[in-house]
């Protein structure tokens, strides 16, 4: 089994904060590449509003047209049961619901308290249950905040610890504006892994500050080894101003593989997936 778990985000994440709408046809030959690259995690769609989120208003075409494969987790976002219901309807691997370390950004973001989003993820706790699938839960602003400044580590650790009693079996800390330096990326995790076990924690870093690489060193160095990324560095956070894009995920592999670590990914056609998914870019 390879050293590092890479979850691709690109074509959820990543495609969603895009200017222009892409095609549905285009999303899922993204898909296809990133599968043929081997990447054994992959972010299809989000199973939201399309008056918030209209880059998602095909999530049920997406799903569909992504069919399930062995050694393969295909995930969607839900915010809320019926969107959960949606997606299990047409068959999923992961639910994975969102919150945040930063009160004021859980507001703009998804209209309610830290504590509020986490009744809300009660019911898609339960359907994951009973339907065997996995819940996946992302905690935003973990080290910095757009409104807020820097967050507390222990507001982050704190967020995680609540998924995983919610039933998360993996919380992603997400340095979602790209503001993290690698000593609030240690604080943070030095609080979330003395909460939780390392192996229960991924994170998704972006690379505003060109800093992505250097914080995945001292997340390495924490025993983390789930790591989110989006093909061609596609995204941002259309809540968080200023947000660059997510950490891309040839240079992640690259690097984890230069540091002797395996990824089980296809370099060659990750190559290829990357330059599709830069074409895509509004």
């Amino acid at each position: 089994m390879p050293d590092i778990t890479i979850v691709e985000v690109g074509p959820r994440d990543g495609l969603q904060n895009e200017k222009r709408i892409v095609p549905t046809e285009d999303k899922l030959a993204l898909i296809e590449l990133l599968r043929a690259a081997h990447l054994p995690r992959l972010e299809v769609t989000a199973f939201v509003s399309p008056k918030w989120v209209p880059q998602m208003a095909d999530h049920e075409a997406v799903l569909s047209g992504t069919p399930p494969a062995e050694g393969l987790i295909r995930s969607v976002l839900v915010p809320n049961e019926r969107g959960a219901l949606s997606a299990l309807a047409i068959g999923v691997d992961e639910l994975a619901v969102f919150t945040s370390a930063s009160e004021t950004f859980a507001q703009k973001n998804i209209n309610c308290s830290i504590a509020e989003s986490i009744e809300r993820f009660r019911p898609i706790a339960a359907l994951a249950r009973r339907h065997g699938v996995r819940l996946r839960g992302y905690v935003s602003c973990t080290v910095d905040c757009p409104y807020e400044g820097p967050i507390a580590p222990e507001a982050a650790a704190r967020v995680a610890t609540a998924l995983e009693e919610l039933g998360c079996v993996e919380i992603s800390l997400a340095d979602t504006i790209g503001r993290a330096t690698p000593e609030g990326v240690d604080a943070m995790l030095a609080a979330s892994t003395t909460e939780l076990a390392s192996s229960k924690l991924a994170c998704h870093f972006h690379d505003t500050s060109g800093l992505a690489l250097d914080n995945v060193d001292v997340a390495l160095g924490h025993g983390i080894r789930i790591f989110d990324s989006a093909v061609g560095g596609l995204g941002g956070c259309p809540y968080a101003p200023g947000a660059a894009g997510n950490l891309s995920t040839l240079p992640l592999v690259l690097h984890l593989e230069g540091k002797g670590f395996s990824t089980g990914v296809n370099v060659a056609c990750l190559r290829e997936a990357e330059a599709f998914a830069i074409r895509l870019r509004g």
